[in-house]
């Protein structure tokens, strides 16, 4: 990828959280609607999206008057389609369960290498390999470590990226003060940022089966969230803790650490994070086997998501849109034994989810493929999980493996079927 320098100076010395507010309030202007968060921006200037969508075009030449795409770095559209078209080794897979929107962004992917690979890592900035003696900290390379991180973790799983990501996280806890860092200090944004790469960490040992370090890297996140005083960072720590006690069976923790959350939340001003807590504890709800609470929380979830996001949202809750909800009433309803209801919800969620989140859109297509196994449909549950291996091309994580191992073990009692020997006899699934 050719990094946009063009967009890059257009962007001077805003954040880029401050720069995607700027987007959100031009789109607001001219009657558009997009979700810009620093995560876009990122991809942008890395040069992943090589051209904008539609709405975005218009936003961007409305915010930068007199200018084309061109000036702003882009490359023209029907070249980028073109690219596409013609199969690029760049392009990522498509499959039936993998639909890209009309009018979507026309993006470069980094995808496998031509010899199979894994995807390169993204480089990570520099961090001192010390404390520094004066009162500057890095808490900026702190923050843009875990952008490239996330970034990295939407479209190819966290699998690849763990052992490298501990690296940055040792590094950046030696920077830490020893003492407690006053309110507005360099310090105190340093714990945040090293908060936000505890969690990120911890996520990317989730989503690869480590769950003892994952439940050690939220709870590291935590404290330091309490230290810093920061109900953002302790929402964002009790959100990860739910959901990883959902994913490991215990219920009860799950419901108590997404409640706590939703305390901690209502400080921080964003509907959408007490909305995705309020899905966690949904979540915890349906493995405890009740229903009623079960609706209540995803009522309550559905109602704060319909408000909207607002600029004070953090920016790691970019990947929480229509799809992720819809996501995460599924699992509830599969945790509830209504399978047939949960791959309704799974089969929209994979139809609704923004293709830069691959890793999502496997999560949700394997999702699909063990609600359908459950339901009695071994065709359409083995043609799900045969898109699901698919995209492991691209996407590495040991979480959406083991569901279409299990999915496997399911539709072994239906073997004798066409669709379901073509999946059970995938190379993909046999050499994993």
């Amino acid at each position: 990828m050719r990094p946009n320098a063009a967009f890059r100076a257009l962007r001077g010395s805003r954040s880029p959280g401050e720069f995607a507010a700027s987007v959100r309030r031009a789109a607001r202007e001219i009657g558009e609607q997009v979700s810009c968060d620093a995560r876009y921006v990122g991809r942008v200037e890395s040069g992943e999206i090589r051209c904008p969508n539609y709405a975005y075009e218009r936003v961007f030449l409305h915010m930068f008057p007199g200018r084309s795409l061109g000036d702003l770095g882009f490359e023209p559209r029907a070249a980028v389609r073109g690219r596409r078209a013609r199969g690029s080794k760049d392009a990522p897979p498509r499959t039936s369960m993998r639909p890209t929107p009309p009018e979507g962004p026309a993006e470069h992917s980094p995808a496998a290498s031509a010899a199979g690979g894994p995807p390169p890592l993204p480089p990570f900035p520099a961090l001192p390999p010390a404390r520094p003696r004066t009162p500057e900290f890095p808490e900026a390379a702190v923050a843009e470590a875990v952008r490239r991180i996330r970034l990295h973790d939407d479209r190819h799983g966290a699998d690849d990226l763990y052992a490298r990501a501990c690296c940055t996280l040792r590094t950046a806890r030696a920077l830490l003060p020893e003492t407690v860092p006053r309110p507005g200090s360099d310090a105190e944004r340093l714990h945040a940022a090293a908060g936000e790469l505890a969690l990120s960490v911890g996520w990317l040992a989730h989503d690869s089966g480590r769950y003892a370090d994952a439940r050690s890297h939220y709870a590291e996140a935590l404290a330091t969230a309490r230290l810093a005083d920061d109900p953002a960072l302790e929402a964002h720590a009790f959100s990860n803790t739910a959901f990883l006690a959902r994913d490991t069976g215990r219920a009860h923790e799950a419901v108590r650490a997404a409640q706590a959350g939703r305390r901690a939340a209502a400080a921080a001003g964003c509907d959408r994070l007490r909305s995705l807590l309020a899905a966690r504890e949904a979540g915890g709800w349906a493995l405890l086997g009740d229903p009623a609470a079960t609706r209540e929380a995803l009522t309550t979830a559905g109602d704060l998501f319909a408000r909207g996001a607002a600029d004070g949202c953090p920016e790691w809750m970019s990947f929480y849109g229509e799809a992720e909800l819809t996501g995460l009433e599924a699992q509830c309803w599969a945790a509830l034994g209504d399978h047939t209801r949960a791959a309704e919800c799974a089969r929209r969620a994979v139809l609704l989810q923004d293709p830069h989140f691959a890793r999502n859109t496997a999560l949700f297509t394997a999702e699909l493929a063990a609600d359908l196994a459950a339901a009695g449909r071994p065709d359409e549950a083995a043609a799900a999980a045969g898109g699901a291996l698919a995209l492991l091309e691209e996407v590495r994580s040991t979480r959406v493996r083991a569901m279409l191992d299990a999915t496997a073990e399911r539709l072994r009692r239906w073997s004798g079927r066409s669709e379901v020997d073509a999946f059970l006899t995938n190379p993909g699934l046999i050499s994993a």
